[in-house]
């Protein structure tokens, strides 16, 4: 899979993160951080990472912004 075909996917992922369980939403947390890895972009992984344990912590405020974080910054490696 191509590079762009890849930031689809994970752009895909986290606009389904407002469905499912806690453990669902987590388990697509860590898809992201995966595949953010594979493609070289530790940063944005790190950030993947820590709004999966700021929602375990119940801390949903936090959670949306880092996911619009991640969705910006993401849209912008295409």
């Amino acid at each position: 899979m191509n590079r762009s075909a890849e930031i689809d996917v994970i752009l895909a992922t986290l606009n389904a993160l407002d469905v499912g369980t806690l453990d669902s939403i987590r388990a697509k947390l860590s898809q992201v951080e995966q595949a953010l890895r594979a493609i070289g972009e530790e940063e944005l992984a790190t950030r993947s990472a820590e709004a999966s344990d700021v929602l375990a912590r119940g801390n949903v405020t936090e959670f949306k912004r880092l996911r619009a974080t991640l969705q910006a910054k993401t849209g912008h490696l295409r």
